[in-house]
């Protein structure tokens, strides 16, 4: 019997596998394919201060080996979560963390601390990919100084474990980890969607509303593997690795490169078992290596 728990800091997976904000809805919507507490834990779709109807339509492309999405966060606000949502999560025995999304600083503390208050979430997710409407539109997560800037502002109000994800839409992403970290992140987790475009050449027009969109799915992989690696060189917290996995051998891949979980996302649309079957593939593969936990292949990349 090998041993799969994983910590995050102070965060206790049971499995290092959990599924990526926005591709598991609320969690339920899946208990009809899986047993969704016997995941490391599970990241609930976007939250914002305020309800949000999100981008028109057309938001979705698929792309070779991916997809582009703009859905836009669309959700009914924080306060709505808090009263109508999370009551039905309360059943679950995994951890249950809420993605949490913003405008401006301020619109960040305010849902971190909503979500604070709730007893059966022990963390959040904060999403630094959100445009800062306050500085011309540049999102959050795309410098060192406004990374820092919103992350000690939710500091100071979360009092629980604060995971923060990364963008990779930046010059250095290692750096952008360093500055969440100094400013009081318990983990990280990278990557969210590379920004990408899809064009219809009969019609001349963009596949999409927005013209842009996030770029997900098997084609991100090498570029995610690549950052998990080079931010697991530079910071001192875990990683939470994502961006393509698709199967348990991918997820492996991350682990290797330095990440203590995975999240899975685009594979939930393909097939919605495949988290079950991933944790199910690293048993295998760690009895089949004769490791007796799955702590040992973290970080074990081989590079000379």
């Amino acid at each position: 019997m090998v041993d799969l728990s994983v910590k995050l800091g102070d965060l206790t997976l049971k499995n290092p596998v959990m599924t990526a904000s926005g591709t598991f809805g609320y969690g339920y919507e899946y208990d009809d394919f899986i047993d969704v507490s016997s995941l490391g834990g599970i990241i609930v779709k976007g939250t914002t201060l305020n309800a949000r109807e999100g981008n028109k339509y057309p938001r979705l492309a698929e792309t070779p080996q991916g997809m582009i999405n703009a859905v836009g966060l669309q959700n009914k606000g924080v306060d709505y979560f808090c009263k109508n949502i999370n009551p039905k999560l309360t059943k679950y025995t995994t951890n249950v963390l809420v993605n949490v999304s913003g405008s401006t600083i301020e619109d960040y503390v305010a849902t971190a601390e909503r979500i604070n208050e709730l007893g059966n979430i022990p963390a959040i997710e904060l999403n630094i990919s959100c445009p800062n409407v306050k500085e011309g539109g540049m999102a959050f997560g795309t410098s060192s100084e406004s990374a820092s800037k919103v992350v000690a502002a939710v500091r100071k109000v979360y009092k629980k474990h604060l995971m923060v994800k990364l963008s990779p839409n930046v010059t250095s992403i290692a750096d952008i980890a360093k500055a969440v970290e100094a400013s009081g992140a318990d983990s990280v987790s990278l990557i969210n969607t590379l920004l990408g475009m899809a064009i219809n050449a009969e019609t001349r027009r963009p596949v999409i509303s927005t013209v842009t969109g996030g770029l997900s799915g098997a084609a991100v992989k090498p570029i995610a593997l690549r950052m998990v690696w080079q931010v697991s060189k530079a910071v001192n917290i875990p990683i939470v690795g994502l961006g393509g996995i698709m199967n348990a051998t991918d997820a492996i891949e991350f682990l290797l490169a330095g990440a203590s979980a995975i999240q899975v996302g685009t594979a939930n649309f393909i097939d919605p078992t495949i988290t079950v079957k991933i944790v199910k593939g690293i048993e295998e593969y760690l009895q089949r290596h004769n490791f007796k936990s799955v702590n040992e292949i973290i970080g074990s990349l081989q590079t000379v």
